[in-house]
């Protein structure tokens, strides 16, 4: 994958790196930590400017989370209420669960989503409770903006600092990523296994 990823970078620039992040804000699976550290070798090289690619990998993840946002937030509480205890079992939550939920994100919205940008999966799915929660328009952005600024700052420097050793990131993120999405994965299937639905009103 990394080959692939450093060939986009140098033919597409800060537009590339836009696009990748973009997807990997709707595609949990693209990885951004395979994909930020090699803008930040274009950068040690000379080839890419630092200010620009923060812009790009901030707006491509910010961008790239809106449509999960929007739909749970089309969607709403109450629907996805009815949802969850007909099909809940499939998304591993039912009715009750989601109204804690929603007060959680209420309370403590902006700072949940904020720290939920520096978790892999975690930040692509951290904007449906948000868009259920209806936690307002502004304060999202703003969370995720920091939040994806603070991490994209992160691996920017760490591919700076490795330079011409970038396989390095590949050998040691790759595998701590594939375990934060394989720790999801059994979380998942326990849940699905476990499922419940809510008590009734």
């Amino acid at each position: 994958m990394s080959d692939w990823i450093v060939e986009t970078i140098t033919a597409t620039g800060y537009w590339g790196i836009f696009l990748l992040m973009l997807l990997e804000s709707v595609f949990p699976p693209i990885p951004s930590e395979l994909i930020i550290p090699f803008a930040g070798f274009a950068v040690q090289r000379g080839e890419l400017n630092l200010f620009g690619v923060l812009a790009a990998t901030t707006g491509g993840a910010v961008i790239g989370m809106l449509p999960w946002y929007i739909a749970a937030r089309l969607l709403g509480l109450a629907r996805t209420k009815w949802l969850a205890d007909r099909i809940g079992r499939w998304v591993a939550m039912n009715s009750d669960e989601i109204d804690v939920a929603s007060a959680w994100f209420l309370r403590y919205g902006p700072l949940i989503v904020f720290f939920g940008r520096l978790v892999p999966l975690i930040r692509t799915v951290i904007s449906v409770p948000a868009g259920i929660a209806a936690m307002p328009a502004w304060a999202f952005l703003i969370a995720s903006a920091l939040g994806a600024l603070l991490w994209n700052s992160i691996l920017i420097g760490a591919g700076y600092l490795l330079s011409s050793h970038y396989h390095l990131v590949e050998i040691v993120l790759d595998p701590a990523t594939i375990a934060v999405l394989v720790l999801c994965v059994l979380i998942y299937v326990w849940r699905v296994v476990t499922w419940k639905p809510g008590l009734p009103p």
